[in-house]
């Protein structure tokens, strides 16, 4: 009997394993706001760095969190070095290329809680009297991340973060 219950736990284990490596090898992670003002007014809310930790919903997660700037203000080879509590890790945020008033991205390198090396977009795009803000993350995704991938909804948990975060940049951005 323990004998039959342990080969069905091993067979299931290899089930779980070989239907994680199945999954995709790459992740993308993507949510839109519409905004009231314009790409030029939003695009150094992203471009600056400290003015993007003002509405960033990562640096309110942890008031206590330590930073530090470096580089430009803004634009390409502007970067933050930041450790935080464990909703926030420790890592280093770089703007790596700037098209005023329609494009930021940035190199997001994560040491913990896992190390991670993902592209982060923000794409700005007119609309009328408005302006649609994309933010898009984008990377591999190895094998432990498909596994978890299995029991936790990483989109959700992101995008929940970036709907988050849109948000707090609408409310800045639409202040007269």
């Amino acid at each position: 009997m323990i004998k039959t219950i342990a080969l069905v736990a091993v067979a299931a284990l290899a089930a779980l394993l070989l239907y994680a490596a199945t999954r995709p090898d790459t992740f993308r992670v993507q949510r839109s706001a519409r905004i009231l003002a314009s790409a030029d007014k939003i695009h150094p809310l992203i471009n600056e760095l400290s003015r993007f930790n003002t509405w960033n919903p990562y640096a309110r997660k942890d008031p206590n969190m330590k930073g530090s700037y470096r580089g430009p203000t803004s634009g390409p080879g502007a970067g933050y070095d930041f450790e935080g509590n464990k909703e926030v890790g420790k890592g280093s945020i770089q703007i790596v290329e700037s098209a005023r008033p329609t494009r930021v991205t940035m190199k997001l390198d994560m040491i913990e809680p896992f190390e991670g090396h993902n592209t982060v977009e923000f794409t700005l795009a007119p609309r009328g009297d408005a302006t649609e803000v994309t933010w898009a993350m984008h990377g591999a995704s190895p094998f432990v991340a498909r596994l978890m991938g299995l029991f936790f909804d990483m989109d959700g948990m992101i995008g929940n973060d970036f709907e988050a975060g849109l948000a707090n940049l609408k409310a800045v951005a639409e202040r007269p």
